[in-house]
């Protein structure tokens, strides 16, 4: 009973929760089973007539879309489209044809009044002439139409597939310029995929249109035959009065099923001849092809000539002379009205901006840029990618590298001329504070001494910005003579480039703030969710991961391994919030990776050590002076400083890493003692030597 009145509650109303998404969707499977359906099941001859008008009226939509679509992408489904399309008017060939060979010898209309319409007022009941008049129609769709758009198609597909390593390459090297967002990236990245996939589709989809003309022929020519036999050998019907029959609902039906499949292909040949630029077609043909007055003029001028010659019929030329002078002539107007406003705009624009001044917004506080570049107009050449220009691709490389390498993703560089710079110089800022800068000349290269020449090389004397050494400006064609010396020539991107990954490398902390912090997390917790939902906010704050990240960054350690990172700090975190010394726990559960950073798979590690006596002063300095090295007596720091510069010096010169091995009291303050005037001399603790290397001492400093 409880069903039942349910049931008998039911109301209309109840009918509009329904989801229409549910309703939705069901036209394209509909019109698919309704065409296999039509292969099979026999239909009355009204339903054909409204099918033949429906396919007919498809063919006309399809063809008004191909027209005022601005873009091709825009009608993406087209192929889908065409494929349904030429699906529907196969099964109405069969069915009219099963139609017109079992009722054709009751009369015209038994195949329907549209196969007999055509049959009969278009090509007038003259099977012959719809025989001539099919057969031009199939002529022009597949020989002209379908073949010159198949192969439009065939070509655009390729070119399109080939030139989009090329498109992807320029919108990442926009992205990095700071032309474009992420969003816009990702917007353009997706026109791309989709305009490949469009013209695959249509170069597959113009096989369709191919197909079904020459399936027009053979239907042809299978239902004529098919039609003599049925009306001779079952209806009794003479050989001419079957001939009459037969072909007329023949001719007739192809007629109705070739003009939509014209209509179709006329479409399709729109589509791929079609700009990939957002703009109406009526539009861009009257631009392009009645820019220019002159045109018209000259044409007009020859139909008047044409016109007036005797013999010729007058009225038809002379009306085609009038009609494109007078286009010549609204032109010419229409481009002087338009040059007038042009005229008098910058005037009117200007007494506007200056009697209304626009308010200042925080729109007009740009923020300063984490990395920039700053180059002279005689380096645009550089970033230009129209010009050659390769500057962008190396930035995009070096952004990569060193977000593989540190651990995190570096910021875009955004690159922008600086007029205030010489011609040639460049400048590299982050945080909109200058760290680097140099003179460099795009069509010259760089001839490197990398310390053993075997001659001198002429040029313009300069010294590598990134690492000191000195080099030359050279001539493109003495690169291999350089290169036979023992230089290292490179070109005026790859030195920028280089100059630009020394200065990130060094200062990888300053680029690393709470956001991207944050973002490291994220990624991890996704893997790893138990172990990173303790860390924040709960055992320390976001801020303190910063800085040990920071700590670990400026002593040149890389954070990669973030597992291990996080590990530590939800270990010590509850004993200590200090991040010095929660750096100093991180960097002994990487011990193994900062060794390998410095000797590889070395079995043995080479280090400078200080002597006993040595280490208890510095103890006691350190101890005194709060443990940053601030209040080491001036003259000991200078000895200590030499001994070390000479101990690391002998180190580079014997092709080995030159590393410090202390306590772990004196590591950070002799990190950060030694950071400015060695930074090639790397310090670790005793704790931070993993137990399968052998410490072997080279030198000892204080003895």
């Amino acid at each position: 009973m409880e069903i039942i009145n349910r049931l008998t509650s039911f109301k209309l109303q109840d009918l509009k929760k329904v989801d229409v998404n549910v309703i939705k969707g069901f036209g394209t499977p509909m019109v698919v089973l309704a065409t296999l359906g039509m292969v099979v099941l026999p239909m009355a001859a009204w339903l054909l007539d409204i099918l033949f008008a429906f396919n007919i009226s498809l063919a006309l939509v399809v063809l008004l879309v191909a027209v005022y679509t601005k873009r091709p992408l825009d009608f993406a489904v087209f192929p889908t489209v065409l494929l349904i399309a030429t699906l529907l008017r196969l099964a109405l060939n069969v069915a009219s044809t099963r139609v017109v060979l079992l009722e054709g010898h009751n009369g015209g209309n038994a195949a329907g009044n549209v196969i007999e319409a055509f049959g009969s007022v278009v090509i007038g009941g003259n099977y012959a002439v719809g025989l001539v008049v099919f057969l031009i129609l199939m002529i022009i769709n597949f020989v002209v139409v379908t073949k010159g758009a198949g192969r439009i198609a065939e070509v655009s597909a390729r070119f399109t597939l080939d030139a989009m390593p090329g498109k992807q390459m320029a919108i990442d090297a926009d992205l990095n310029a700071g032309i474009i967002d992420q969003e816009q990236a990702r917007e353009r990245r997706a026109d791309v995929t989709n305009e490949a996939d469009f013209y695959g589709s249509m170069d597959g989809a113009s096989k369709f249109v191919k197909g079904d003309a020459i399936a027009g022929i053979l239907i042809l020519f299978i239902n004529i035959l098919g039609g003599f036999i049925i009306g001779v050998a079952q209806h009794d019907l003479t050989f001419a009065q079957a001939a009459e029959v037969y072909t007329l609902l023949t001719i007739g039906d192809g007629l109705v099923a070739q003009i939509p499949s014209l209509l179709l292909s006329i479409a399709a040949a729109l589509v791929v001849t079609r700009q990939n630029t957002e703009a109406d077609m009526g539009e861009q043909v009257s631009l392009q092809m009645f820019k220019d007055p002159r045109v018209m003029i000259i044409c007009g001028s020859i139909l008047f000539i044409m016109g007036i010659v005797p013999g010729m019929p007058h009225l038809a030329f002379l009306s085609c002379a009038a009609v494109c002078l007078g286009a010549a002539w609204m032109r010419h107007k229409g481009d002087a009205k338009k040059a007038a406003e042009t005229a008098l705009q910058p005037a009117s624009s200007s007494s506007n901006v200056s009697s209304e001044p626009k308010e200042l917004g925080w729109d007009d506080v740009q923020p300063v840029d984490v990395i920039g570049l700053e180059v002279g107009y005689r380096l645009i050449p550089l970033v230009d990618k129209s010009q050659g220009g390769e500057l962008l691709a190396r930035i995009k490389g070096v952004r990569k590298k060193l977000s593989q390498d540190l651990g995190f993703l570096v910021p875009a560089v955004h690159i922008r001329d600086n007029l205030d710079l010489g011609p040639n110089q460049y400048r590299i800022t982050l945080m909109g504070v200058t760290y680097g800068e140099s003179e460099v000349f795009h069509d010259r290269e760089m001839a490197i001494n990398p310390g053993q020449v075997f001659g001198k090389i002429e040029g313009q004397a300069t010294t590598d910005p990134a690492f000191g050494l000195e080099a030359a400006w050279v001539a493109t064609e003495q690169r291999e003579h350089a290169q036979t010396l023992g230089y290292t020539v490179v070109d005026s991107a790859t030195v920028v480039a280089t100059h630009l990954s020394q200065l990130l490398t060094n200062n990888a902390a300053s680029l690393l703030g709470h956001e991207e912090v944050q973002n490291l997390l994220d990624m991890l917790g996704g893997s790893l969710p138990k172990l990173v939902e303790g860390l924040v906010p709960d055992t320390m704050t976001l801020s303190t991961v910063v800085k040990v990240l920071q700590n670990l960054l400026n002593e040149g350690v890389p954070i990669r391994d973030v597992r291990s990172i996080v590990q530590t700090l939800v270990e010590y975190g509850p004993k200590s919030q200090d991040p010095d010394i929660l750096t100093a726990a991180c960097r002994i559960s990487l011990k193994r990776l900062i060794v390998q950073e410095l000797i590889g798979s070395e079995a043995e590690l080479p280090v400078i050590t200080l002597s006993p006596d040595l280490e208890q002063i510095l103890h006691q300095s350190m101890q005194a002076a709060g443990n940053d090295g601030a209040g080491m007596e001036p003259g000991l720091a200078e000895k200590l400083q030499v001994s070390l510069t000479e101990a690391c010096q002998n180190q580079e010169m014997a092709g080995q890493p030159a590393i410090l091995l202390t306590s772990g009291i004196l590591r950070s303050s002799m990190s950060r003692f030694v950071k400015t005037a060695m930074p090639a001399l790397r310090v670790l603790s005793y704790q931070e030597v993993p137990e399968d290397k052998q410490i072997r001492i080279v030198s000892s400093v204080g003895q």
